[in-house]
């Protein structure tokens, strides 16, 4: 007889890294035993310049409160026996998204795209932009509510305060920097640590700050490229998360590799907030450990 009250098994990701010693893996493969945990991929990293270890894992487990709690409070133990920081996401769980944008709208609109489809497993929270609503009058937002925060020199440190407030009222995870241009104060980038990523138009660490493809013009370069990091207080210096680049020749003026840069923004940053959604990213000091799928 089928019960059907009865739930399927929960598929979670664990992340975790700590100091390298031995014994991490066979605590973490009996922990998940005693949860009744079946792994179904895992991933590993040793850095061997720090002593750092990485590890991805997802398994499926019972879904029931009882069972998490008593997970939790098991990997807690071993957490505490290893110096470690560890995540847990159920991945049934779409992780919740504001989204920030100005003029250029290529890679909001390529984000919306990738979630409409289903590539991008969240809930967009919101759309902000420093520009009105009509400069986007040709998108599908969804739904998605819209908020114009314009900004000045006189009112940016009470937009952000306004920013940080809608990041809190919506549980926003992650906030993407879809190609806004406007520069976080540190304050409010030591708030989004780990949580906000940003695109920017060249393969850094080269060619920082405004108008990079007129730095990379003026220098000659044969390829250009894009890079998508976590925003930090220091100008595109964040830890990197993807990047790609591609070909390009001196014929080429500062608005054809505009043009084919575009396109290398979009991508480049989807990939960095799919890895995120994916729980790819670990952080390791200034770099990113990614595991690939």
């Amino acid at each position: 007889m089928t019960d059907h009250g009865a739930q399927g098994p929960t598929t979670w990701t664990l992340t975790l890294s700590c100091p390298n010693r031995p014994g991490i893996v066979a605590a973490i493969a009996t922990t998940l035993y005693e949860a009744d945990g079946n792994i179904i991929e895992a991933q590993q990293f040793d850095d061997t310049e720090s002593g750092v270890f990485f590890m991805r894992v997802v398994f499926t487990g019972r879904a029931d409160a009882e069972r998490t709690e008593w997970l939790r409070a098991r990997l807690d133990a071993v957490a505490s026996r290893f110096r470690m920081n560890w995540t847990l996401h159920d991945r049934a769980v779409r992780r919740r998204v504001l989204l920030m944008v100005s003029k250029f709208d290529h890679c909001l609109v390529d984000l919306l795209y990738r979630w409409r489809i289903g590539e991008l497993p969240m809930t967009p929270t919101a759309i902000v932009a420093n520009h009105p609503r009509e400069t986007y009058s040709h998108i599908d937002m969804g739904g998605i509510p819209f908020h114009y925060l314009p900004v000045t020199r006189d009112n940016k440190a009470e937009q952000e305060e306004e920013l940080w407030g809608l990041v809190q009222r919506t549980n926003a995870e992650l906030v993407v920097l879809a190609r806004y241009m406007q520069v976080l104060s540190d304050s409010l980038s030591a708030r989004l640590s780990g949580q906000c990523i940003n695109i920017h138009h060249s393969f850094l660490p080269g060619f920082k700050g405004a108008r990079p493809y007129h730095q990379a013009h003026a220098r000659g370069v044969k390829l250009i490229g894009a890079t998508a990091h976590y925003v930090t207080a220091d100008l595109d210096e964040g830890p990197i998360i993807e990047q790609d680049v591609e070909r390009v020749s001196h014929s080429d003026t500062p608005d054809d590799l505009v043009r084919k840069g575009r396109d290398i923004e979009r991508r480049v940053l989807a990939r960095a907030v799919r890895c995120h959604l994916d729980d790819r990213v670990i952080l390791n000091g200034s770099k990113t450990v990614v595991f690939g799928d």
